[in-house]
């Protein structure tokens, strides 16, 4: 049995395999429609969610499967001050396959360790969101044709971004990437993943303030938001929130072939000017979410079609 818990737990060759079979899902979704029926995702998320519970909920009804779960702590017995381990054991017992999101680091990693069925850390507080680097690759190579060979734009919240920290470790795996770190000091890059992963891996990069500075030397801008949830006050959230804002005018800094991606859910960090652009591909990155999902729970569940 095996669990996603970060995207090194797949090799190169791994992701390679998962992103073809996500890319003949795309071509052939019909082919799939009955893989998983009789099984069942259950999704436990402690924090709220759009994108990463509703797309692995149509990733297993797109498979032929059935979900049961819970979309906050407060409508399980977490309430009642059941713990991880204890939720886990009873969910495998009803379930064959279970997504997990939760506000502390490393909840998802107990859930595995006492879990009788496959474990999708679906976010874990700060620290690691693998299945939206699995979309970011599957996106990022649809659209480019590559993983390598990149200069990658990351703008920001550098510091509580789960996505950046977990894309980062997956594409210093790929040749000639170069990041540029786009971030006010406040929300930079946390040191140990500057040192511990690009510095000790000589993965070029440099750090920005100004995205106006970056943009014309890009193949792709990742936006993320700048995170209420993780800020300690009021104050510094409402100083840092609209410190940046990919309007049209600077997107004619950009080249025509530099593509902006952006987890979701955005507050003010993209102007809706933008979502016209032929270069906005943020909504695209949702729809390829729901494959690389599917492919996944193929995957893990060791289903071939």
């Amino acid at each position: 049995m095996r669990h996603l818990m970060s995207p090194l737990d797949f090799s190169v060759e791994e992701l390679d395999y998962l992103m073809n079979l996500a890319s003949d899902i795309e071509a052939d979704p019909g082919k799939y429609a009955h893989a998983c029926a009789g099984k069942k995702l259950a999704t436990l998320f402690y924090e709220p969610s759009t994108r990463t519970r509703l797309s692995h909920e149509a990733a297993m009804l797109n498979l032929g499967g059935s979900v049961l779960g819970f979309s906050t702590a407060d409508s399980s017995s977490a309430a009642k001050g059941e713990s991880v381990a204890d939720t886990i054991r009873t969910i495998s017992c009803y379930a064959d396959i279970c997504a997990m999101r939760h506000h502390k680091e490393g909840a998802p990693m107990v859930a595995a360790k006492h879990s009788r069925i496959p474990v999708i850390n679906a976010g874990d507080g700060g620290h690691q969101h693998p299945t939206q680097t699995l979309t970011d690759l599957l996106t990022i190579r649809g659209l480019k044709g590559r993983l390598e060979n990149m200069t990658i734009g990351l703008c920001g919240d550098l510091k509580f971004g789960r996505t950046v920290h977990s894309l980062i470790h997956a594409l210093v795996r790929y040749p000639g990437i170069r990041f540029v770190l786009i971030s006010p000091e406040e929300l930079r890059l946390p040191s140990y993943i500057r040192s511990d992963v690009l510095d000790q891996q000589d993965i070029p990069y440099e750090e920005v303030v100004r995205l106006e500075d970056a943009l014309p030397n890009l193949d792709l801008l990742y936006m993320t938001r700048v995170q209420k949830e993780r800020f300690f006050n009021e104050e510094d959230y409402v100083r840092m929130k609209d410190f940046y804002i990919l309007d049209r005018k600077k997107m004619e800094l950009a080249p025509e072939d530099m593509y902006v991606l952006h987890p979701l859910p955005r507050v003010n960090e993209i102007s809706v000017e933008v979502d016209d652009d032929p270069r906005a591909a943020y909504f695209k990155q949702a729809q390829y979410g729901v494959y690389i999902r599917m492919a996944l729970i193929l995957t893990l569940l060791e289903i071939e079609v």
